[in-house]
């Protein structure tokens, strides 16, 4: 029968002090990539710096038509045909590049729609104007005349429009029958938005992976977000809604989460015990739950009022589901 093994003593020279080991840290991650991409999003340079951006721009856009017309000139002059050809080709350049400026001219257009039926609300709300409040209701209508999926709640507000006879309440109403869906439609695009953020930071060591994914994935959820609530913004346009949503954000101090509410989205004590790269993911996709909420509030056509505002604890927690348990 062998014997159990003796435990093993090694004396030490020198005693170790536990006061000299370093502390714990125990701060809270901060989402530093949506932080990186709220600063790259609200930089702006110097007059002076915009301006030789224009000069260069200028500068290039005359060479290069200058190079197309000698181009186009000599090839005529060398060869008929292939001259027609060349020249054929500028000309559908020239009409793509007209095109694709009037669609973004027509998505600022309807960014712009977007934002005077919000303030005409707010306004016969205010003024309790009802012909005001009919107009905009009208306005709401038309704007969604061609979807499918608030047919239903336009032939429910057209049945019940004519009963009422107050300002606040047509609005609700309307507010109710034409934007539920479409709410309930948003809500799902930012679930993803902040799902994809937080598993890209939490599973992905790459450097700068993190802040290239909410940079993307952000831009497409304000994208998608207006175009739900009938902007179809264009590529500048939805550069420029989310300067104006990450602009919101810092100036009302929100792209920030608070002790209290990390704790309402992962759960009491759970943060704590995992590891600090998926803590770091959890803060990302709250903070991208955070900017679709406010992405929400500039694209829709009327303000929360009848409908509740959505939560962000309640859409992390329900983005979340399944890549963290709760305590």
């Amino acid at each position: 029968m062998s014997r159990p093994p003796k435990p093993f003593l090694e004396e030490m020279d020198e005693a170790v002090d536990p006061a000299a080991a370093p502390p714990v840290p125990d701060a809270l991650p901060e989402g530093q990539a949506m932080q990186a991409v709220a600063a790259l999003a609200q930089a702006r340079g110097s007059g002076l710096t915009r301006f030789a951006f224009w000069a260069f721009g200028a500068l290039f856009s005359f060479a290069l038509s200058v190079a197309t017309y000698d181009f186009v000139t000599g090839l005529l002059a060398r060869n008929v045909v292939l001259g027609w050809v060349a020249m054929v080709l500028v000309v559908v350049a020239v009409l793509a590049g007209l095109f694709l400026a009037l669609r973004e001219w027509g998505a600022f257009l309807r960014l712009k729609r977007l934002d005077g039926l919000r303030g005409r609300a707010i306004e016969a709300r205010t003024l309790a104007d009802l012909k005001e409040a009919r107009r905009v209701v009208a306005g709401l209508t038309g704007l969604y005349a061609a979807r499918g999926d608030t047919a239903w709640g336009r032939a429910r507000l057209a049945d019940r429009e004519g009963e009422v006879m107050d300002a606040d309440a047509l609005l609700a109403l309307a507010e109710r029958e034409l934007l539920t869906t479409l709410d309930a439609e948003a809500r799902l695009v930012i679930e993803g938005a902040a799902r994809q953020v937080a598993t890209v930071t939490a599973l992905v060591p790459l450097a700068l992976a993190d802040v290239a994914t909410a940079a993307v994935a952000n831009l497409r959820m304000i994208r998608r977000i207006a175009e739900i609530y009938g902007g179809r913004s264009g590529s500048f346009g939805s550069l420029r809604l989310l300067r104006r949503v990450f602009g919101s954000l810092l100036a009302a101090g929100a792209l920030a989460l608070t002790d209290d509410m990390i704790g309402s989205v992962a759960g009491g004590g759970v943060l704590s015990k995992l590891s600090r790269r998926f803590g770091e993911g959890v803060v990302n996709g709250a903070l991208t739950a955070r900017v679709g909420v406010a992405a929400m509030e500039l694209c829709r056509p009327l303000p929360f009022v009848a409908l509740e505002r959505p939560a962000v604890s309640s859409l992390v927690s329900r983005a979340l589901t399944g890549l963290m348990s709760r305590g």
